[in-house]
């Protein structure tokens, strides 16, 4: 890309902006994100890693336009060395994260019957059951205690894992593959290693399971290859990132417990929304909305063809970033945007992506925030940090903020 191909008659790009996504503790909202999002709706990045630059949008209608057109496109992104944060990228074919449509429907229907609504009712329970036994061990033991280490690690592996079809001794070894995948610390030769590792076993879990019946995901895919729906490698590309994705819950959920630990106001609002399930649901929308759950910016899009945007020109071959966390804040949208509102309705956030890329395990990520938040404030009265708030580890080098450990006292 050179600058000469941004340009539409009359209007200069606006100029590179380098972002080297800083270390941030707690819940502070990205500095760099904020002056981005300031300078306009459609600004240019420069990532740590990568080639290059890519444009990025930062307004709410801008990101929905963007992530429901067809000239942008995932499935580009595949060969090409985009600038991003991650040190490592080498997208596995049939990957959904990577497809555009039809192949993307075609993939999803694979595994969509494991997270329906309908799926989620069912799995309530069992997930209740996987819960209670670490808050009990928990309750037993006595504070102090690390939340992150007790339940808010364990009770996402265990459930996506039920999810998956993981067998119980296999379930800690692939927990440590997708840590490593997600960091950005150890360099790609690491991430490889745990890619090859996980990838692998997923590989010979889904040609046991040709023919199954089962209705976990593994099952699913098996079938499918089996049927002819999809191919293997297909298969293996889509199970990998739904098992990365209980990360996500463990640190999204650690970032709220934390908010409501350093802001007793916002603590004592929360309880009193539990009363009814319209309050509470509206609750949880807010902080899914106001946390920044991941460090910088995600996947890239490529342009398909010339884009007019704002009086600027996305040329065909141009990256494309989107910022759910910015859109999420835009003040069109959501008035007084920096307020954590628990009573904000409505509440369209972006949190679980948009268009044909929203998050397929969103309905699991909700069910298991909300189960884990009701069951701790519940079991733990008077919880509060252990130690002053700022004294609490946060990750470092990794694409998914939250808290390291959450150490908590409570009664």
């Amino acid at each position: 890309m050179t600058e000469e191909s941004t340009a539409l008659t009359g209007r200069e790009p606006p100029p590179v902006r380098d972002w080297l996504a800083h270390e941030l503790d707690g819940t502070v909202f990205d500095p760099v994100l904020s002056e981005l999002m300031s300078e306009g709706p459609l600004t240019r990045i420069r990532l740590p890693h990568g080639e290059g630059w890519a444009w990025l949008a930062t307004r709410y209608e801008d990101v929905r336009t963007i992530t429901n057109d067809p000239r942008f496109s995932r499935a580009e992104v595949v060969g090409r060395q985009v600038t991003r944060l991650a040190p490592h990228f080498k997208p596995r074919p049939g990957s959904l994260a990577f497809a555009d449509q039809p192949d993307h429907n075609r993939l999803r229907r694979a595994v969509a019957g494991a997270f329906t609504v309908s799926a989620m009712k069912r799995l309530r329970p069992r997930a209740q059951r996987i819960l209670d036994p670490l808050v009990e061990e928990l309750v037993r033991q006595g504070p102090p205690a690390d939340l992150i280490e007790r339940v808010l690690e364990p009770f996402p592996l265990r459930v996506v894992s039920e999810v998956m079809g993981v067998p119980a001794d296999d379930r800690e070894q692939v927990h440590g593959w997708t840590r490593q995948i997600i960091s950005t610390s150890g360099g790609a030769q690491a991430a490889e290693r745990a890619k090859a590792g996980m990838y692998g076993w997923i590989t010979e879990a889904i040609r046991a399971r040709r023919g199954s019946a089962g209705e976990d995901v593994l099952s699913l895919l098996g079938a499918a290859v089996g049927r002819g729906e999809i191919s293997e490698e297909e298969a293996v590309g889509l199970a990998g990132p739904l098992q990365i994705g209980g990360e996500a819950v463990t640190h999204n959920c650690g970032q709220m417990l934390f908010l409501l630990l350093t802001r007793p106001g916002l603590f004592r609002l929360l309880q009193s929304s539990r009363g009814t399930p319209e309050s509470w649901d509206t609750a949880l929308d807010e902080l899914l909305r106001w946390i920044p759950h991941r460090t910088a910016v995600g996947l890239a899009r490529v342009a398909l063809q010339d884009v007019e945007l704002h009086g600027l020109c996305i040329r065909a071959g141009d990256a494309v970033h989107v910022s759910y966390l910015a859109a999420n804040r835009d003040p069109e949208v959501f008035p007084g945007p920096d307020l954590i509102d628990v009573g904000r309705d409505p509440n369209p956030h972006l949190s679980f992506g948009n268009g044909p890329h929203h998050c397929t395990g969103a309905v699991l990520a909700r069910l298991q925030l909300e189960l884990l938040l009701h069951t701790l404030l519940d079991r733990l009265p008077g919880l509060r940090l252990d130690v002053p708030a700022e004294r609490v580890p946060w990750r470092r080098q990794t694409m998914i903020r939250g808290p390291q450990a959450l150490p908590v006292t409570w009664g």
